[in-house]
C-alpha cells in the first residue's frame, strides 16, 4: 500500500511549509544554490589569479623592495626599502613625461573612439547597402597585426611619405612621427583607428536593445534625424558608453606597441614615450624590475581612479 509523507504545516496558518533547497543548507550554501556553477566558473578563476592576481602582488611586492634579476636558484637578499622607488618614480622627469603623455593620448581617443563609434554604429544599424560589408571592414584593422599596419602608417606619416606628397607646403616641419607635438596626436588617430571595430560591435549591440517603437514614436512626432540620434539613441545606449569610455582607458593607458614602433621607442626625444614603455626600458634595459614595478603600481591606480570617475560622471541621473 502507497503511504504519502506529509509535510508539516506552517503555525497558525495551517499551510503546509515549504523545504528549504538542499544547496541552501550546510557547508554548500556558501557555493551558491547551484553549486556547480563553481565548477564550470574555476578554469577562468584560476586563469585570473595565475596571469593577473599573483603578478599583480609581486609586482606590489617588488616596488617597496630593492629587487634585482639573479640567476635562477640563486637566494640572494632584497632588502625592504619602503616608499624610495615610488620617490624615484614620482620624480623622474621621464615618468613624469610619460604621464603627461599618456594624458594628451587619452584626450584625443577617448573622445574621438566614442563619438566615431557611435555614429558608425548608428549609420550600420540602419538599412544601407552593403552593410554586412561595411562591418567586416571596419573590423578588419582590429584584428589584424599591429605590425603590419604599423609599417602602412609609417609609409603615410614619414618625412618623404604619402600625406606629406599630397600636402606640399603645408606639410608640418619636422614630419609628423619626428615631431615633438604632433608624434602622440598622430599615435592616438592611429589606436582609434585600428580599434574602431570592436567598439562599434559594442554599440552595435547595445543598439539592438533599442526598441523600434521608440524611434517610431519620435518619427510621428516629427523629429529629425539629429533630434532622434541625441535625444533617443544616446541616452539609450549610455551603459555602452560606459563600457566604451572605460576600456578605451584602460587599453590607451597600456599603450606600448604603437610607440614602440612608430616612433621607434617614444621618439622624438621622449614625446611619445609611455609609462608601460618607459617600465619596459626601466625594468628590463636598465636592469631595475623594482623601478618599473612602481611605475606599474602607480599606472593601475591612476587608471582606476580615472575609471571610477568616468564611471560616476557617465552614470549619475
Amino acid at each position: 500500500m502507497a503511504t504519502s509523507t506529509s509535510v508539516p504545516a506552517r503555525a497558525g496558518t495551517g499551510a503546509p511549509a515549504q523545504r528549504r533547497p538542499a544547496s541552501s543548507r550546510g557547508p554548500l550554501r556558501v557555493l551558491g544554490r547551484h553549486p556547480v556553477g563553481m565548477l564550470f566558473a574555476a578554469p577562468y578563476v584560476v586563469f585570473i589569479l595565475a596571469v593577473f592576481a599573483y603578478p599583480l602582488g609581486l609586482a606590489v611586492w617588488m616596488s617597496f623592495h630593492d629587487f634585482f634579476f639573479s640567476a635562477p636558484g640563486v637566494a640572494v637578499e632584497r632588502p625592504f626599502v619602503g616608499l624610495d622607488n615610488y620617490v624615484a618614480v614620482l620624480t623622474d622627469p621621464d615618468v613624469q613625461r610619460s604621464f603627461r603623455n599618456i594624458a594628451v593620448f587619452l584626450v584625443i581617443n577617448v573622445p574621438l573612439t566614442v563619438a566615431l563609434s557611435l555614429v558608425l554604429a548608428t549609420a550600420l544599424n540602419g538599412a544601407i547597402r552593403f552593410r554586412s560589408f561595411f562591418r567586416v571592414a571596419y573590423y578588419v584593422p582590429y584584428v589584424t597585426a599591429s605590425v603590419a599596419v604599423v609599417a602602412v602608417w609609417l609609409y603615410l606619416f614619414s618625412t618623404g611619405g604619402l600625406v606629406n606628397q599630397v600636402l606640399g607646403g603645408a606639410a608640418p616641419d619636422p614630419s609628423w612621427l619626428v615631431n615633438k607635438g604632433l608624434a602622440m596626436p598622430v599615435i592616438a588617430v592611429f589606436v582609434t583607428w585600428k580599434q574602431l571595430g570592436f567598439f562599434i560591435l559594442l554599440y552595435l549591440a547595445a543598439l539592438q536593445n533599442v526598441p523600434k517603437e521608440v524611434y517610431e514614436s519620435a518619427s510621428v512626432d516629427g523629429a529629425g534625424r539629429l533630434r532622434t540620434f541625441w535625444s533617443i539613441t544616446v541616452p539609450s545606449v549610455r551603459p555602452a558608453t560606459t563600457l566604451v569610455v572605460i576600456l578605451s582607458t584602460i587599453t590607451g593607458a597600456n599603450l606600448f606597441t604603437e610607440p614602440y614602433l612608430l616612433t621607434g621607442g617614444g621618439g622624438p626625444d621622449g614625446a611619445s614615450a609611455s609609462p608601460v614603455l618607459v617600465m619596459y626600458q626601466r625594468g628590463i634595459e636598465q636592469g631595475n624590475p623594482d623601478v618599473a614595478a612602481a611605475i606599474g603600481v602607480v599606472l593601475v591606480v591612476g587608471v582606476l581612479l580615472v575609471s571610477l570617475v568616468n564611471r560616476y560622471v557617465l552614470e549619475r541621473d
